[in-house]
């Protein structure tokens, strides 16, 4: 079912514009069908905020018949923006302090850019523990993504990230290593997730944590629940990105590269580029070389019209189980979490 357009928030106009089915509050007024809640604490940085918007709305956007979706977004205090930001951030998004009194059916609480294996120095480490403390007592489920899966594990299970030795960057395969959890029902048993990540969680800290490992792969695990099989969602992937989001990450690299900011040229990103495109960008890397180019002759547009996405189907298909759930067993007071029969110990009855 569509998104609301509640708000004035451009995401929502440039969905639409992209082919995405959005509602404005007046027509969904108009039909009897129940609403969820949901909330989405993005704190990526400025540059990826806006489309970081975009793929989680979509993703949930395409994921359920029978429902209409509020997204409520909003960030952290703690994390220092730029004007632009700043400002979209001030118009488009609610407090947390707004999210508590209002209340959430389900939240999704992104990744962000914290390269350092030591969370504590994350200068939002102490305004995330509280929000995630608050979802856990007060939201139905909340699913989430890297680094917060990271986070996470760290609060409640004092189970710390390790570095992985190099960088986990690109497209790889995984394996779905329990088909009865309700989250991968009708999920393709092997299916692509992209990463993009320093630091990672070891299956066997998920283990210790008490979490079931739902799919993992050569690098590791990317999705978990935790001991009570639905209160908590772990991804270490991102699902969410668009085709072209590694590539424009390898664009920012290459920027990083060429200002100074990382002494190598930065590899491909791993099972994603064509080997037509991987020779495409060994020409550019060239004509860098040899002064004859620069960033500004990036071939992104030549580029992104072949990426294949190997991933999205899958990914809906989780998120819509999610939905699925959490539409199931949520209270119908946005502020209480389940409904009166449900164990929270064990909400799926599992």
């Amino acid at each position: 079912m569509p998104l609301i357009a509640h708000s004035s928030l451009p995401s929502f106009g440039r969905l639409e514009k992209q082919g995405e089915m959005i509602l404005s509050k007046e027509r969904a007024s108009h039909q009897d069908i129940r609403e969820l809640h949901i909330g989405l604490l993005n704190m990526m940085p400025d540059a990826a905020l806006e489309a970081t918007e975009r793929q989680f709305f979509r993703l949930i956007g395409h994921s359920n018949q029978v429902a209409q979706f509020y997204m409520h977004p909003f960030s952290l205090q703690s994390i220092e923006r730029g004007e632009k930001a700043s400002k979209h951030i001030k118009k488009y998004y609610k407090t947390f302090e707004e999210i508590k009194a209002q209340g959430l059916d389900a939240l999704i609480i992104s990744g962000a850019n914290v390269s350092h294996p030591d969370l504590k120095r994350a200068p939002f480490y102490e305004e995330l523990r509280q929000v995630v403390e608050w979802s856990y007592e007060n939201v139905t489920s909340t699913l989430c993504s890297c680094l917060a899966t990271h986070a996470v594990l760290e609060f409640m299970y004092s189970q710390k990230r390790t570095p992985n030795g190099k960088k986990h960057w690109g497209v790889f395969p995984h394996k779905v290593v329990d088909r009865s959890h309700p989250l991968v029902k009708g999920v393709n048993t092997r299916f692509d997730i992209p990463h993009s990540r320093f630091n990672g969680v070891s299956e066997a800290q998920f283990e210790t944590a008490g979490a079931k490992v739902l799919a993992t792969s050569s690098i590791g695990v990317h999705l978990a629940v935790s001991s009570d099989q639905f209160r908590l969602v772990f991804f270490q992937g991102h699902p969410e990105y668009d085709s072209i989001s590694l590539l424009k990450e390898y664009k920012r690299e290459v920027v990083l590269y060429l200002e100074g900011g990382r002494k190598d040229y930065p590899p491909f990103p791993t099972n994603y580029l064509s080997p037509q495109n991987c020779a495409i960008l060994h020409e550019y890397k060239t004509r860098l070389e040899n002064n004859s180019a620069s960033i500004n002759d990036f071939p992104e547009d030549l580029i992104s019209k072949t990426i294949d996405n190997t991933w999205h189907d899958s990914a809906s298909a989780i998120i819509n189980n999610w939905i699925g759930s959490v539409y199931q067993i949520t209270n119908e007071d946005i502020r209480l979490p389940f409904m009166d029969s449900i164990d929270p110990s064990n909400p799926l009855g599992l």
